[in-house]
């Protein structure tokens, strides 16, 4: 067989990979959407059991005796984890068949960690929605969309490492870490919130104002070690452009949280803060991402 005969496919898939990695991208921060979605309805036990949605069904059935609008709001949000799976299948063998090496790992990852959404999804049905599972649920998800974006960036050609300095590399997880810190703080204040997916469900017994506060102290926290970031000497520009963008979506998420939290936390802005944690956790990977690999117009 001729080089351009194998070259071929490999092209076509290169080609394939560009799309391919977008959609998983999609795909994993609307599951963090969805989710929000199902906890915000109180659908969390539209489907009461797992693995099936009701016993003796994997489906809806009819005259079922939870709400119609609960039952299909948490069928929808698990049926949106069989669509991660093709998707991440479509990117294993894209990645395979155009001989990118670097992002094998990264590939067979998000295919192991949708499966052990699936399994953490179970547990949290069969705990009744306890706020840990539920937590764990959406930190899991921040891990994969970690793994999509760096695969999203790679979508071109393998990464190229650059030298940085040691204060730069510090910096750079710190300031990834205390995002992360965050949002953990984050799920505590939905777990002591109204929120819970059910009336019924357990919820954690912290005074919610005294929780708020401390993710805003961390969050103001956060702001003083991105302007520190920024203005380290050995922060390259290509950093500071994602850090300019991070600090923006970082301050609207925050005007987010504050109205949300004054309003009585209405589930239309906690939905939209959901979606603003997504989109600012993808922000922050890209961050961490530039001050290790060139990123160009990536």
């Amino acid at each position: 067989m001729s080089r351009s005969a194998v070259a071929r496919p490999r092209f076509s898939a290169a080609r394939i990979l560009i799309p391919a990695s977008a959609v998983l991208l999609f795909l994993q921060a609307a599951l963090v959407v969805t989710g929000g979605a199902v906890r915000l309805t109180g659908s969390g036990l539209g489907c009461p059991t797992w693995p099936e949605c009701t016993p003796g069904s994997y489906t809806p059935v009819p005259h079922q005796a939870e709400p119609v609008l609960n039952v299909w709001i948490e069928f929808g949000n698990r049926m949106l984890t069989f669509a991660l799976v093709l998707a991440s299948l479509v990117l294993i063998v894209t990645v395979l068949k155009s001989g990118r090496r670097d992002l094998r790992s990264l590939a067979v990852g998000q295919f192991l960690g949708i499966f052990g959404q699936g399994i953490l999804g179970g547990i949290t049905v069969l705990t009744g929605l306890h706020p840990i599972t539920v937590a764990l649920h959406l930190l899991l998800s921040m891990v994969l969309i970690a793994g999509a974006t760096s695969i999203h960036i790679r979508r071109f050609e393998p990464s190229i490492n650059i030298e940085t300095s040691k204060l730069t590399r510090s910096l750079a997880i710190l300031h990834v870490l205390i995002v992360f810190l965050v949002m953990i703080l984050g799920t505590v204040v939905t777990g002591s919130g109204p929120h819970a997916g059910d009336a019924q469900a357990e919820r954690f017994t912290f005074d919610i104002r005294t929780v708020a506060i401390l993710h805003a102290d961390f969050v103001i926290f956060l702001f003083g070690v991105t302007i520190a970031f920024f203005v380290a000497v050995g922060t390259s520009a290509q950093t500071k452009i994602k850090l300019r963008t991070f600090t923006i979506i970082a301050l609207a998420q925050g005007i987010i949280g504050y109205v949300q939290y004054f309003l009585g936390v209405p589930a239309l802005i906690v939905g939209l803060h959901l979606l603003g944690a997504a989109v600012l956790w993808i922000s922050a990977w890209r961050v961490f991402l530039s001050s290790r690999i060139r990123m160009d117009a990536k």
